[in-house]
């Protein structure tokens, strides 16, 4: 597991968000929770995190732009330069993929491994890659579906209803998932 050198904590309509960095690249992203000290146990869950850290303003920025994007404004994260640490060559074709998805566009896990030129059932691949996503919202593993309309697995607080949530705020609406906030 990788050491995130520098993390913050930040406020969002939504609930806490935590950010982790190293030099000039985002490293860790952790969708809002109710309590900040919510937010810093799932970063340090997945990555160990040092003291947390003044951000430098590349990191503020992002984080206004989170918090601009949870107050329903449209924003786009896909210049934002992450480090997503060592990766399968698999999975590092499936974020460069998602990460190439607009704002309020969707595709599928099987439309993802069609796409990169796999087999169908590399769809499962797709989903494993995306409940390991370390930068979620910066590489928008919430616009990836399943099958059929339907919703999907989601691993960030709230579950299913979180991503049905910012599937909502990107105007994209799904009948399959009550859309609450749990954040």
């Amino acid at each position: 597991m990788d050491r995130l050198p520098h993390h913050h904590i930040f406020e969002t309509a939504c609930g806490f968000a935590a950010i982790g960095w190293r030099a000039s690249s985002i490293t860790a992203f952790r969708l809002p929770s109710r309590t900040a000290g919510a937010a810093e146990a799932s970063l340090s869950r997945r990555f160990p995190a040092s003291d947390p850290a003044l951000p430098p303003d590349f990191v503020r920025a992002i984080a206004d732009d989170a918090r601009r994007y949870f107050d329903g404004d449209q924003v786009d994260f896909s210049a934002v330069e992450v480090d997503l640490g060592e990766q399968e060559p698999l999975f590092e074709r499936i974020y460069a993929f998602v990460r190439a998805l607009g704002y309020g566009e969707t595709t599928t896990y099987g439309a993802v491994a069609k796409a990169l030129g796999e087999e169908p059932q590399v769809a499962r691949t797709v989903g494993e890659a995306m409940s390991r996503n370390p930068v979620p919202l910066i590489v928008p593993c919430h616009r990836v579906t399943a099958a059929g309309g339907k919703i999907g697995g989601f691993s960030a607080p709230g579950g299913s209803h979180s991503k049905a949530h910012m599937l909502a705020l990107e105007g994209v609406s799904r009948s399959d998932s009550q859309i609450g906030f749990g954040f």
